[in-house]
């Protein structure tokens, strides 16, 4: 393994070195640098032009200077990382830094639904093939799919954010609004659920009348201007995530599993007073990971303790409940500052631009509130475009590793459903789907230029689309550096991933 990955690390940076050369001299050579002061009214241009020129080293030929700008890559070394400045004077390091960060918050949202969502819905339509639930996901996917992502965006800012906003001014849903969307919620689950007509239609009236209740219950308790979540609601979302965990993962079957994923939810609620002094008077920005990791930890010791023959399997279903009850708990912590947040933003508080409200004052959990409602349409845009791939993947691999002889002698052992799905099949159907995430860091870290720009986002893709424009070699250098190094490093954990999911694959 380890000469593998000296190997693969070796080649890849001669490719780096290669391609950041002829990248470099293509684009030092595609415009003017000093067109703007040229065309400068201004009494010093000589001196201005003059001291750019002296800046950026631009008197060098560009191959040459292409080794200049090598040289202070490769004082990374030495504890002395230098990216040159751009056309204004500006370290380049410190753009990027920011840049980075704007993107990672816009992107990687994005793309952890868009697979974790995606994978679900392409698993789901897989095991209903040609049903009708998977003809409507196939449509949906693609219609999103097709549609150009600026007027995805010009429909969110529309009726997600504008419509939205003005919804919260008056929060009335009117009787025949309930019923429809009550209706609809029970054709998809019905549809989802699938089988025998009887089931169906018992999951049809269920989920509309659960829809019908909830909807009532949040404007009778006028959710929508004060919501939250409560201990009553942490315990039940709680059970409800350990049940389908424990399903998923080891069956209902294996009740000390079950027992042990239930424990957290229980723990959660009769903390939730307490907990609201904590995170009230000792509120900080290290509070979130600490709640997280002590629940986490704490479910997977319950677990282990509960456990008896298998430990390690309760001690993991402990583990994943209690993360998920602290997460529920911090996101209901942050839902209790909606009203003040409201307040703060005049009444309109899903952003359609920026990546935050200018001169915002409050609590961490306000600035937490601000950084969700601002990433809430570009996500929501970049989610819906990227959602078909990974579905599709995800549905066509599963369905070929179904049909393959291993899964038939499993079925054929008598072995659950469940069993041969998420312990047979499962894993080798994600095989391709490691590949395309591999294939997609590269756009990740870059960013999404239109998304960025349609948002005003000061993230990796506007500065790489400033530089291009501006002829500025520095910043356009080092997004081709950064992404380029991480495409290659997740293309190598790509390859470490086959050998985990697929045991007869060899990394050597």
């Amino acid at each position: 393994m380890l000469t593998f990955v000296i190997r693969r690390l070796g080649a890849s940076v001669l490719v780096l070195l290669g391609a950041s050369f002829i990248i470099y001299v293509l684009a030092a050579n595609a415009g003017d640098p000093l067109e703007d002061l040229r065309a400068s009214t201004a009494i010093n241009k000589e001196q201005l032009i003059q001291a750019r020129i002296t800046l950026l080293n631009l008197d060098v030929p560009a191959p040459l200077r292409y080794f200049i700008w090598l040289g202070g890559v490769l004082r990374f070394f030495i504890g002395d990382f230098d990216l040159g400045k751009n056309l204004a004077g500006q370290e380049v390091t410190a753009l990027v830094g920011s840049s980075m960060w704007q993107t990672i918050q816009l992107v990687t949202f994005a793309t952890i639904i868009a697979i974790v969502i995606g994978v679900a819905i392409g698993m789901t339509t897989a095991l209903r093939q040609y049903s009708g639930y998977d003809y409507s996901v196939t449509f949906l996917a693609f219609l999103f799919f097709s549609l150009p992502v600026f007027f995805v965006a010009v429909l969110l800012k529309q009726y997600v954010a504008i419509g939205f906003n003005n919804f919260l001014a008056d929060p009335v849903i009117p009787p025949v609004t309930i019923v429809v969307l009550s209706l609809i919620s029970g054709f998809v689950w019905m549809s989802i659920i699938g089988g025998d007509p009887k089931p169906r239609l018992i999951v049809f009236g269920s989920a509309t009348l659960i829809t019908a209740a909830v909807l009532g219950y949040l404007l009778v308790t006028n959710w929508f201007q004060y919501p939250g979540l409560g201990p009553v609601l942490i315990l039940g979302l709680g059970a409800l995530g350990a049940v389908a965990g424990t399903a998923i993962s080891t069956g209902i079957s294996n009740r000390r599993a079950l027992y042990a994923s239930l424990v957290p939810p229980v723990l959660g609620a009769l903390l939730w007073y307490p907990l609201q002094f904590v995170m009230t008077v000792q509120a900080s920005a290290w509070l979130v990971p600490i709640l997280i990791g002590a629940f986490l930890v704490g479910g997977g010791a319950i677990g282990y303790a509960m456990g008896l023959h298998d430990k390690w399997v309760a001690a993991r279903g402990g583990a994943a409940s209690g993360a998920f009850v602290a997460i529920l708990l911090v996101l209901d912590r942050i839902m209790q500052s909606w009203p003040d947040y409201v307040t703060n933003t005049g009444g309109r508080p899903i952003a359609t631009i920026g990546g935050s409200t200018p001169d915002l004052h409050g609590s961490i959990w306000i600035g937490m509130l601000d950084s969700y409602t601002h990433l809430l349409l570009p996500t929501v845009a970049l989610l819906l475009i990227s959602l078909a791939s990974y579905s599709r993947y995800a549905r066509a691999s599963l369905l070929e590793v179904m049909n393959q002889d291993y899964v038939r002698t499993a079925r054929a052992k008598g072995l659950t459903e469940r069993t041969v799905i998420m312990r047979h099949a499962f894993r080798n159907a994600m095989i391709p789907i490691a590949t395309i995430i591999a294939f997609d860091v590269g756009g990740l870290i870059g960013g999404a230029i239109i998304t960025e720009r349609i948002f005003a986002w000061k993230g990796m893709g506007s500065l790489f689309q400033d530089a291009l424009d501006h002829v500025d070699m520095n910043p356009l250098m080092a997004f081709i550096l950064i992404v380029s190094a991480l495409t290659v490093i997740a293309n190598l954990l790509a390859d470490v991933a086959y050998s985990i999911l697929d045991p007869r694959i060899r990394v050597g």
